[in-house]
């Protein structure tokens, strides 16, 4: 127990706001609750920072940065520089993985110390709408905000068993770079390791149900990113869901729903993660759950009027981000400030592959289903047109969804770095910007971002560097 004061030996302390689970949500609402002047208990049974710092977010860009590095060694030539690529050194790779979080971990610590909020290590559990059980003590609140997060989670019949048959828990410690894998889901998770472990060496095979890699994006975003990966050599099959797995001599053998078999020395069971609910009192003190999810309105309250839930815990986007955001909210609303809901459209989106996909807003298919087909416009913007992605050699496109003689309500973008351009997409989405509002920004020359101003200036019927 670290910051704060000692509440073992104080049962009369009641603390403004208790939160049980220290990730992306808890702690967001830790500190901005202490910034706030809100006396704030953090019970954590980790490590604070939760899966984004530890087990997401952060180690999974640390593989695919390595990654990136190892495919620049070994294109060196084309650049007119001359490298010799000699191998992934994993221990290395992990070291280099570990240092990041380790870094950003003591910082974290750092701030939760000096905001002087009580932070608590032990696995703790609601023991009523006020409280939570820890350490054999009781921890009384005002008002308890719950934030567990996520765990990996598997299909039925197929068991997790970190040797061959892998969470992205596993994968991210794996003591080797493995010689050929299966990736079970073409979600976020699945394309990016399947990414990384191209970069690294692997032959990689990536199982989706569904139609399309990444399925939750706008269509175009997904056909580019095949066609990308088709070109890297990562392997795909659509539109079959998976039956069976079964260990081989050397391996993982997976049967799919039409009797089709693929091999591998490694199956990463990339589909999704649930929430960490169970045994936790929640149902037990009233709590409205669904599918183990508990629920919240727009401000996350529960139906329990003392009781707040945020992050991966609840039914909405998955995203680091998104707890922050979600665990201020709280903070502030306690805290007497105004607050308003989050739009979750508004929400900027990325997956870190190679290369990368980034959105915002709604896809066209969606925008169509609102608005009706003939007042949508969707505009598509090469960036073979743009100087500085012909620099990085980087292929993809930004895509426009636009209701016609109105706002801007969707931006899709595919190629190296877009992530890196998702907040000024951010912007325009939420501040509901017209074509010819954005095209009057001077975008600066050569960067990928003047991408995004080529593309309004499209749009708003004056293209520069794009055909009419």
């Amino acid at each position: 127990m670290h910051g704060g004061r000692d509440v073992a030996n104080d049962a009369s302390t009641v603390f403004d706001l208790v939160i049980l689970g220290g990730g992306s949500g808890g702690y967001a609402a830790a500190l901005r609750g202490a910034q706030l002047g809100l006396d704030v208990a953090l019970i954590e049974k980790d490590k604070v920072g939760g899966t984004c710092l530890h087990r997401g977010c952060i180690p999974t860009k640390a593989l695919l940065h390595a990654g990136e590095i190892a495919d620049q060694a070994r294109e060196s030539e084309q650049f007119g520089v001359k490298a010799t690529f000699e191998g992934i050194d994993i221990a290395g790779v992990h070291k280099y993985k570990d240092g990041v979080i380790a870094g950003l971990y003591k910082g974290l610590q750092g701030l939760v110390a000096s905001r002087k909020v009580t932070y608590i290590e032990g696995e703790g559990r609601l023991s009523s709408p006020t409280s939570v059980d820890v350490n054999g003590q009781r921890v009384q609140g005002r008002h308890v905000l719950l934030a567990t997060g996520s765990v990996p989670k598997s299909l039925p019949g197929l068991e997790i068993d970190g040797n061959r048959i892998i969470s992205s828990d596993h994968a991210l410690v794996l003591d080797r770079v493995p010689k050929s894998a299966i990736i079970l889901g073409g979600g976020v998770i699945g394309v990016e390791f399947a990414s990384a472990w191209k970069s690294f060496g692997s032959e990689v095979t990536v199982i989706e149900g569904l139609k399309h890699l990444v399925p939750v994006e706008d269509e175009n975003s997904s056909k580019l990113l095949e066609r990308a990966f088709r070109k890297r050599g990562i392997k795909f099959n659509l539109g079959t869901f998976f039956s069976k797995a079964e260990y081989t001599a050397d391996g993982v053998k997976v049967t799919l729903a039409d009797g089709k078999e693929f091999e591998a020395e490694v199956l990463l069971v990339a589909v999704g993660r649930g929430p960490v609910s169970a045994g936790l009192g929640y149902e037990e003190q009233g709590v409205a759950m669904d599918r183990g999810y508990v629920l919240v309105d727009e401000y996350m309250r529960t139906n329990v009027p003392t009781i707040s839930a945020v992050g991966d815990l609840v039914p909405t986007l998955q995203l680091a981000h998104v707890g922050f955001a979600e665990g201020i909210l709280v903070a502030e609303r306690l805290a007497g400030l105004k607050t308003v809901p989050i739009d979750y459209d508004g929400v900027p989106r990325v997956t870190y592959c190679h290369p990368e996909v980034a959105s915002v807003g709604i896809t066209e298919a969606k925008a169509k289903e609102i608005y009706g087909a003939d007042k949508v416009v969707a505009l598509k913007y090469n960036l073979a047109g743009n100087g500085k992605s012909k620099i990085l050699n980087t292929a993809g496109e930004i895509k426009l969804v636009q209701v016609k003689d109105g706002a801007v309500v969707g931006v899709h973008m595919v190629g190296d770095r877009m992530g890196e351009q998702v907040g000024e997409a951010q912007l325009i989405y939420n501040w509901e910007a017209l074509p010819a509002e954005v095209a009057q920004l001077i975008h600066a020359h050569p960067t990928q971002n003047e991408a995004l101003g080529e593309a309004h200036l499209a749009l708003a019927g004056k293209p520069l560097h794009a055909h009419d």
